[in-house]
């Protein structure tokens, strides 16, 4: 046997040398075969011309990726990293390489099981397979690489357990199998590495209670083992981990007390638990973790003060306590912490007055204490660092007036002061904020007008100013010609003048002007606001007739101009936008007839009341209406004529209510139309659904859901409902709110035909299809972003715009329908309640005897709604493949998901602009999608939030808060 081995090995040789092919150069284009290599990364990869190379000499040790020793007889390295490589290795290749040091895969697209081969390539000390989708149970093995060092195996669909062998490799020093889909519980064997210095497990399906063995890793200088689910607390033994500098077990779903052993970590850098489900108070022993840079403990339940041992933190630069239950006054010694940039301590219930030497001592950067219930005023140095660029103090009870310093802090980017008591002239010097976007100072009690050289903040985005009423001054003159500027509301602030002339007015979308004193005319120059969505001038002195030119806006989607003494007609053009939603000119002193044109009719009669000299539907008939009777001659043999018929009818009406009276009334069916829904009659209702039968007889729609086809052609959507009579008053005035319910991003409830037994609920019906249906349809980044605000729209117009609130109840992607050119619907909004009520209860009713809505379970309503429209933005952002797997992708370290996102959408690695769109979105999913609903946005913070996300601001969220 021996001696038949001996002589394939020589023939082997023989061949290799007759071919001229060194084992190596063979091995390698063999392996080459099997890849995918669309990019040509591997072209290099050539014999010799003439096919034969210099006896002794390795051909691929000038190939790229080949490393060789010094005399080029054997290869030491082979590189493939960021190649675009694909396919299944076979790893049959490998035997040869026994040589081999470093072994690099990482950055392709490599698939299938890791060949095991590779682990007989025992010289290996480095091996990195990152960012790959190597998928199966981890192969056995990889204790025979004795030597090996590094092994990155980061990002990839590995299942199944962790290899317990690699705690057997002595020498190991970077362990990294995060970002894979492994389960069960951390093998306790990991406490046992001997060399071990960096530890990496994150974002994973790992599960069971943490082992203390890990305690014993006493070379350990980094270790994440977060997002996760777990199960218990945080182990204290970790506080043995004495050389331990990085510390990260965030989103791992740990309950329980903070153990205060992790202060004996006495060489930390940085310490990450957030978003877990701690509890207790935070160790004061933390202030002996002395070099401690980064402490994020938000999103828990710890309660309790800051200790006030903390200000022996003089490294500290990042104090993360937002999400928690925490209480008391910030302690002055936070204040004094010399390196402190980033304090976030929002949504807690802190108290008192902000220590007011903060800023004086640090470079701070970012200060977010909102929802808090602070008092006094904003410290005056808080910007004496000259890097404050967020300043986030909006829902306390701060007073007084700002700080003068605030005036000149050229590096505030953001400022949020809104819903406090501030007063006094607004002391900001824009001509100094050549940076800031976001301005919000509502629902405060400033006066002293707009500053007057708000025109030079050339990067304005936003500007929400409603709510002061004792405000007052006039609009600037040059305001609309800021050219970055979107949202400029200033509601309910005692602003008096006319209306500037709107010049250069490219970027602006939302214009809020109601309740104020504004007078004169509406200038014609709106014209050139062509990304006009919303304009409000409601309850003004504003007169003159309205200008056409708004009819002519492409994007214009509500217009109220009520309570005003506009004149003159309705302009006609409004009845061809394809944009208007709602125009409310009610109350004022508009002429002539409503423009016949669909749209109008489907606003309802009270966008038109208040106007004595307006005429048509949805209003009284105009008198020109009547001239079908004719001259008076005529008109008697018209009367007679009409007699007649009306005697025929009441022959007909006696003989069919014998009939009903015959049947019990079990027949009798009324209809109630919704603007947009042509006058029909019940039985022409009934009729669509099958035109052989009579009303009594009809059949029901065979499915839940079906098309009917009404006597006009229209094609509409039927929805079935069995109720009882003594339901039947309720039902009815939640279908009639539904009904009034007019969104662009809405699907119309045009009306319901019904009994005491049964009603057909009629709605729009959108032929193209649903979302479910199309989510793996490719779409570029600016269809998806519109598909996203467009649900945001239609659901916040349900939760803030409709009274009560209407919840959705059954948020899916399958119930987001489109139109002709691919606008999102809401579909079937209400409907899950209509069911529920028609059992008993609905938290969307009131209460008979108080006549109060149930408040507090449409609440929690409402916050599901937000919590499914993260899920389908996650839908969206991975075309289809987060269904059903929401928590899983809450797992995953935000670097792995982006880079999936990335992948799945096709974003080149240079378009920064979208990567961060992208970036910012996929925050706004995972705040929607908090585990506690008081956590989570409302529909119109998560709209502000989607709304900034243009490619000039991209300072909106960050990666830990998302805080706007």
């Amino acid at each position: 046997m021996e001696i038949f081995q001996c002589f394939l090995f020589l023939a082997s040789m023989f061949i290799v040398v007759v071919s001229g092919i060194d084992p190596y150069s063979e091995a390698l284009l063999s392996l080459k075969s099997e890849l995918v290599d669309d990019y040509h990364s591997l072209n290099d990869w050539l014999l010799p011309s003439g096919g034969n190379s210099v006896p002794g000499e390795i051909s691929a040790c000038s190939w790229s990726g080949i490393t060789c020793n010094k005399n080029n007889t054997f290869v030491i390295g082979l590189d493939l990293s960021m190649k675009n490589l694909a396919g299944v290795m076979s790893g049959k290749h490998f035997d040869v390489f026994t040589e081999l040091v470093d072994l690099n895969l990482s950055h392709n697209s490599f698939s299938g099981q890791l060949p095991a081969e590779i682990f007989n390539l025992t010289s290996l000390r480095s091996l990195d397979i990152r960012r790959n989708n190597f998928s199966g149970h981890f192969p056995g093995g990889i204790s025979g690489l004795r030597n090996l060092a590094v092994f990155d195996a980061f990002s990839n669909s590995f299942s199944g357990p962790l290899p317990v062998e690699t705690s057997q490799l002595d020498y190991l020093k970077v362990l990294n199998l995060a970002g894979s889909y492994f389960k069960g519980p951390i093998p306790s064997e990991y406490g046992s590495f001997k060399s071990l210095e960096f530890l990496h497990l994150a974002g994973n399906s790992l599960g069971g209670n943490i082992p203390p063995e890990l305690g014993k890793l006493k070379t350990v200088t980094h270790m994440e083992i977060g997002y996760n689910t777990y199960e218990g607390s945080i182990p204290w033994q970790l506080g043995n981990m004495s050389e331990l500098r990085y510390l990260d077990i965030a989103g791992a779903n740990l309950s329980g007390p903070i153990p205060e052993q992790l202060s004996n970590l006495t060489k930390l850098h940085s310490l990450f638990l957030f978003r877990n489900q701690l509890t207790g108070l935070i160790p004061w022993e933390f202030s002996r973790i002395m070099p401690l840079t980064s402490l994020d403990l938000s999103d828990n339940q710890i309660s309790g003060p800051i200790p006030e041992s903390f200000a022996e933190l003089k490294n500290l630069k990042l104090l993360s306590l937002m999400y928690n239950e925490m209480n008391d006054t910030v302690p002055e010694g936070i204040a004094e912490l010399p390196s402190l940039e980033t304090l976030l301590i929002w949504n807690n219930f802190f108290s008192g007055p902000l220590p007011q030497s903060l800023g004086r001592h640090s470079k701070l950067q970012w200060v977010d204490v909102s929802t808090n219930n602070f008092i006094g005023s904003v410290p005056p140095d808080i910007c004496s660092g000259d890097m404050l660029s967020k300043l986030i103090l909006f829902s306390n009870k701060f007073t007084g007036s700002l700080s003068q310093s605030l005036s000149n802090c050229y590096s505030l980017v953001r400022l949020r002061l809104e819903d406090n008591s501030f007063s006094g002239e607004i002391p900001l010097r824009f001509s100094y904020l050549s940076d800031i976007t976001y301005v919000d100072l509502s629902m405060n009690k400033f006066t002293g007008g707009i500053p007057a050289d708000i025109s030079q903040a050339s990067k304005l985005q936003y500007l929400n100013i409603s709510n002061n009423p004792e405000l007052g001054g006039v609009i600037p003159s040059q305001l609309w010609s800021l050219p970055h500027l979107q949202n400029f509301s200033a509601s309910s602030c005692s602003i008096s003048g006319n209306l500037p002339a709107f010049q250069a007015c490219k970027s602006i979308s939302v214009v809020e002007l109601n309740m104020n004193n504004l007078s004169g005319n509406v200038p014609k120059s709106v014209s050139n606001c062509r990304a006009l969505e919303r304009m409000d001038l409601g309850n003004n002195n504003l007169s003159g007739q309205i200008p056409e030119e708004l009819a002519s806006l492409p994007a214009l989607g509500v217009l109220d101009l009520s309570h005003n003494s506009f004149n003159g007609p309705i302009p006609v053009k409004f009845g061809s936008s394809s944009s208007l939603v709602l125009l409310n000119v009610s109350f004022n002193e508009i002429s002539g007839s409503i423009p016949s044109e669909k749209l109008f009719r489907s606003m309802g009669s009270s966008a038109f009341a208040g106007n004595p000299q307006l005429c048509g539907a949805p209003l009284r008939p105009c008198a020109g209406s009547m001239a079908i009777l004719g001259t008076k001659g005529t008109g008697k043999i018209i009367w007679v004529l009409l007699l007649c018929a009306g005697v025929v009818i009441f022959i007909a009406a006696s003989a069919l209510g014998i009939v009903y009276l015959q049947r019990g009334f079990k027949g009798q069916w009324k209809i109630v139309s919704f603007p947009g829904l042509p006058r029909f009659t019940a039985n022409d209702v009934l009729r669509s659904f099958s035109s052989t039968e009579s009303k009594e007889t009809v059949q029901a729609p065979s499915a839940s859901a079906c098309k009917a086809v009404l006597p006009t052609g229209i094609t509409v959507l039927v929805r079935k409902i069995e109720w009882e009579a003594k339901r039947m008053r309720e039902m009815s005035e939640l279908i009639t709110r539904m009904g009034n319910a007019r969104h662009k991003n809405l699907t119309r409830l045009l009306g319901f035909c019904y009994n005491k037994h049964l009603a057909y609920v009629l709605y729009d019906y959108l032929p193209n299809g649903n979302l479910a249906e199309k989510i793996r349809t490719k779409r570029d980044w600016t269809a998806k972003y519109k598909i996203i605000v467009g649900i945001a729209k239609g659901l916040c117009f349900l939760h803030h715009d409709c009274y009560p609130s209407i919840p959705h109840g059954d948020l899916k992607s399958s119930s987001i329908v489109f139109d002709e050119n691919s606008e999102p619907h809401l579909a079937e909004f209400g409907f899950k309640y209509l069911l529920q009520l028609n059992k008993g209860s609905s938290p969307a009713v009131s209460n008979k005897e108080t006549g109060e809505f149930n408040s507090a379970a449409i609440k929690e309503e409402l916050y599901m709604d937000v919590y499914n429209f993260g899920d389908i933005i996650l839908e969206i952002l991975t075309n289809g493949k987060s269904t059903n797997t929401g928590t899983s992708f809450h797992k995953k370290p935000r670097e792995v998901l982006l880079r999936e996102i990335y992948n799945e959408n096709e974003v080149d690695s240079n378009n920064i602009t979208v990567r961060e769109e992208i970036k910012l979105i996929l925050e706004v999913a995972f705040l929607c999608t908090r585990s506690r609903t008081c956590d989570r946005p409302s529909m119109e913070d998560a709209l502000k939030l989607l709304s900034g996300l243009k490619p000039q601001d991209n300072n909106m969220i960050t990666s830990q808060s998302g805080r706007l």
